[in-house]
């Protein structure tokens, strides 16, 4: 089988190298890929939410599967472009995708779907956002209702500042949800779904704030672990149950069945699980560590997704190690990020033992790597503790160079310490 993978980011590294892995897969191609995608595979500069651009590549390439793994090709129609050339593809249609591109039509899904998540309200003027605030209370959580990359929320005790976020989004032409804040750690699960049958991947938890100490402002995410020996022993059954089964029954009875894979942001909350949102792909950077550990071969199983045949493939198998990623991000980021400053020691850092470098915002000036995003690539690490998949990553990313760089220091660190915890009824199955 010949794969092509669209995107430029560091999920899209550890897809085409996990890829690569699989024995089924012949070749691997993407669009466009960063400096480190090229040095794997085939790149191709063109524009992923373009539908014409994306079929007549895969016409080309004569590929047996497209990859979609940014948000902005899927909110672009490029999944339906594909089916309608019949051209296999894993990533959900335009329609299928507003689970991801609209907050407030996910938790219209939720609602009909009987999904737990938290009480929200959906809120187009500054009026209706002050009342909404004053109704949850602190800390208050207000949402972009669109796309934003991961970075559309603001999570604050200072109303004024929750009232800016909202203004900001009614000036830019958009809409806001705000909702009850929700307390206890996160989990985040991919699932599998062919329009019907669903499969999960290995829970992960990433870390949204910039700073250590989940201090700062939100990001696309500076780290994730992978798997979350804390979490109770039947959460993923329960998700499946309560949420992604009820939610792809729900999008198929609307007519607009969901093939692709289903990010579900969680809360173990005091009074038990919610979900947070719903994400219409991959989640970056929880993707480069589950795959990392992911002992069956990728290809076939995103094939059998977008084929419609996840019924019967085998359980998937997993490594016992554990992965934790790292990212490394632009000075400036989540702001404006410099970029197109070199990046030194990627050859030292990948010859770590147990160390994967994953590139992300990264491109090639005069045949050197440069920074070219605010998340530049994400180093992991695998070990048989945590502790040791935390050293090996920490290692491989003391030996990269990057002007003005940061990272955080606390990956992973509280669960090494086993002082992540869940409480009230969430916390009956651990």
């Amino acid at each position: 089988m010949k794969v092509l993978v669209l995107g430029p980011g560091g999920r899209e590294h550890a897809i085409v190298r996990a890829l690569l892995a699989d024995p089924f897969v012949r070749e691997v191609h993407a669009a466009p890929g960063n400096a480190g995608i090229a040095e794997d595979v085939p790149t191709h500069d063109i524009d992923a939410s373009d539908p014409a651009a994306v079929t007549g590549l895969a016409r080309h390439l004569g590929v047996g599967l497209v990859v979609i793994g940014p948000e902005a090709p899927l909110a672009a129609g490029i999944a339906d472009a594909l089916l309608d050339e019949g051209i296999p593809v894993f990533g959900p249609t335009r329609a299928a995708a507003q689970l991801e591109a609209s907050k407030a039509f996910a938790k219209q899904v939720m609602a009909a779907a009987g999904v737990p998540t938290a009480m929200a309200r959906v809120a187009a003027t500054d009026e209706e956002a002050g009342e909404a605030l004053c109704t949850f209370g602190a800390p208050y959580v207000v949402k972009d209702d669109g796309l934003a990359a991961g970075k559309g929320v603001v999570v604050t005790d200072d109303l004024d500042e929750a009232r800016a976020h909202a203004s900001a989004c009614f000036a830019a032409g958009g809409t806001v949800v705000i909702e009850e804040y929700l307390d206890g750690p996160e989990v985040s699960l991919f699932v599998l779904s062919d329009g019907r049958t669903v499969v999960p991947l290995a829970p992960a938890q990433d870390f949204k704030r910039i700073h250590d100490g989940d201090q700062g402002p939100n990001t696309g995410g500076m780290g994730a672990y992978s798997p979350l020996e804390w979490v109770p022993a039947t959460l993923v059954e329960e998700v499946i149950s309560r949420v992604a089964q009820p939610v792809i029954d729900e999008m198929a009875h609307r007519g607009t069945p969901f093939a692709g894979v289903l990010y579900v942001g969680l809360a173990l909350t005091s009074r038990g699980m919610r979900v947070i949102e719903f994400n219409a792909r991959f989640g970056d950077p929880e993707t480069q560590a589950v795959l990392a550990r992911l002992a069956t071969p990728l290809g076939g199983v995103l094939l059998a997704a977008a084929k419609g045949t996840l019924d019967q493939i085998d359980q998937l198998n997993w490594s016992p190690q554990t992965a934790v990623a790292v990212v490394l991000a632009s000075e400036n980021y989540p702001d404006t990020p410099v970029t197109g400053r070199r990046i030194r020691g990627l050859k030292k850092a990948g010859k770590v033992d147990g160390a994967t470098v994953l590139h992300a915002g990264t491109a090639l000036r005069d045949g050197k790597v440069v920074s070219a995003g605010g998340r530049v690539l994400a180093v992991v690490g695998l070990g048989d503790s945590l502790e040791d998949a935390r050293s090996t990553a920490y290692e491989g990313l003391s030996l990269i160079e990057l002007q003005g760089g940061q990272f955080r220091t606390d990956i992973a660190l509280k669960a090494s310490r086993a002082e992540v915890t869940v409480s009230g009824p969430a916390a009956a199955t651990t």
